[in-house]
């Protein structure tokens, strides 16, 4: 059995600090479209639904969105479905190097889990491998790239422990640094008391919450099977005992959490982000989402890791929409797109900052290849295959390389890494950084050739 105090433990079980050095203004960093406004044409989702239209972006920001083709920005014709970046809103992203684990059985809660010794041999294993001679921000950055070509600017739950520092790297990171504010804080197991291991740092965010400092503290919450009694008493544990179910409190998985306590998470202010896939794989059943939307309990989706969730937040859409059928729940596609743009940044509390494609906001955007005539069943239809263009701050990170050619200030440029994803020649640029930081960053075939080295069954990003 792997040490309590091992280098996985140390990184998995890590909180967010209540504070984060380096917390700078937002300093726009344009890369690619330094000289000129842009326009995208096609379907484009906005919060007053779909248009058919243009979305023009100057200075990093939605500077319009109109029917007419501008006349003064470059102009790209899609044929798309222009969206809001999504927002992955649970997941552990330093593992998502790994291969997908295929459970050997239902485990009743997560503890069980993690203390099975196929999991240590599959997983715990070489994370401290990879934690104990990688550089840190090597395994993030690998992960913020499969979160990119999937459509996702912004995540959520990277270990304070593997980042290389407190900057805004590829993506935007919901629970770290953001906007030049760390607003967030987040945290696996409870403590058992707000005077034993934990408690004190517990509390303080409990007090930082009150003071109107944190808007969002994600917590692992009864995690297991419905009948599992650990489970099912973290609710109590986290309401009545540390007095911590609060307004800010958004709580990950909930799988043994019932209707009435779903309701009074809902009554406190909570949200909820629901990861079905994994859930299922590990304990063969999943949160009573249905239950959850019928109380009005507002709720996000999460990939979680690779060992045992989807391959990409656009699978886990494809999970959802069908637990939820059985669960005698349907939900449109309108709804579902909305659990992860406009309604996840809402669960994030930065709604006021992204989620939709609004004038004045930053042109966080994704363009997706068209699948139906609907934009919303476009989205849900589609794969990590389809995504054409990604778009962070008004710069281009990744997309076709026809169109990232026409777009770049310099289409020569060595940080312009090609790449073939499922068959398409696309272009990602492995240089951007949301904030820019002191060092350079490393080209994904320097990633990957660093990974294999010690790891070589690496989960691959083009899958």
């Amino acid at each position: 059995m792997a040490s309590k105090d091992d280098p996985f433990t140390t990184a998995y079980l890590a909180r967010m600090p209540d504070t984060l050095e380096g917390t700078v203004p937002v300093r726009p960093r344009p890369r690619t479209l330094p000289r000129e406004a842009i326009a995208l044409g096609g379907q484009v989702i906005t919060p007053d639904g779909v248009r058919k239209g243009w979305v023009r972006i100057e200075g990093g920001t939605v500077a319009a969105i109109t029917t007419r083709r501008p006349t003064t920005a470059l102009a790209i014709q899609t044929d798309g479905v222009i969206l809001p970046g999504m927002l992955d809103l649970h997941g552990h992203p330093e593992f998502n190097v790994f291969s997908p684990w295929e459970p050997p059985k239902s485990y009743v809660n997560r503890y069980s889990w993690r203390a099975s010794k196929p999991y240590q041999d599959l997983v715990r294993t070489p994370q401290n491998d990879l934690l104990t001679q990688l550089p840190k921000g090597v395994q993030l950055r690998y992960a913020e790239i499969r979160a990119l070509v999937g459509g996702v600017t912004a995540i959520q739950g990277a270990s304070i422990v593997t980042q290389k520092g407190s900057h805004e790297s590829m993506v935007r990171n919901v629970d770290g640094m953001i906007f030049g504010e760390h607003r967030a804080r987040a945290a696996i197991d409870l403590p058992t008391s707000l005077t034993g291991r934990g408690g004190p740092e517990f509390q303080n965010v409990l007090d930082a919450i009150a003071a109107g400092e944190v808007d969002a503290h994600y917590l692992h919450l009864a995690e297991g099977m419905r009948d599992n009694e650990r489970s099912q008493k973290e609710f109590g544990l986290l309401a009545d005992t540390l007095k911590g179910l609060t307004k800010a409190t958004v709580i990950i998985h909930g799988t043994a959490l019932s209707r009435d306590q779903l309701g009074q998470a809902a009554d406190a202010g909570a949200r909820l982000v629901w990861s079905p896939q994994s859930n299922l794989r590990l304990y063969g059943e999943t949160t009573r989402a249905g239950d959850a939307l019928d109380v009005g309990l507002p709720m996000a989706l999460g990939a979680d890791w690779l060992p045992s969730g989807s391959m990409s937040l656009l699978g886990e859409m494809k999970v959802a929409r069908q637990q939820l059928v059985e669960q005698d729940h349907p939900i449109t596609a309108k709804d579902l797109v909305t659990m992860v743009t406009s309604g996840a940044a809402e669960v994030a509390a930065l709604g006021g900052k992204l989620g939709s494609l609004e004038v004045g906001r930053v042109a966080d955007l994704v363009v997706m290849a068209r699948q139906d005539d609907d934009a919303y069943e476009s989205v849900c239809d589609s794969t990590p295959a389809d995504v054409e263009l990604v778009m962070i701050g008004g710069d281009v990170a990744y997309g076709r390389a026809d169109w990232v050619t026409q777009l770049a200030a310099d289409a020569a440029d060595p940080d312009l890494e090609p790449v073939l994803a499922w068959g398409r020649s696309m272009l990602l640029d492995t240089s951007f950084e949301v904030v820019p930081g002191g060092d350079p960053t490393p080209r994904l075939s320097s990633i990957r050739s660093s990974l294999t080295k010690i790891y070589p069954p690496v989960g691959p990003i083009w899958a």
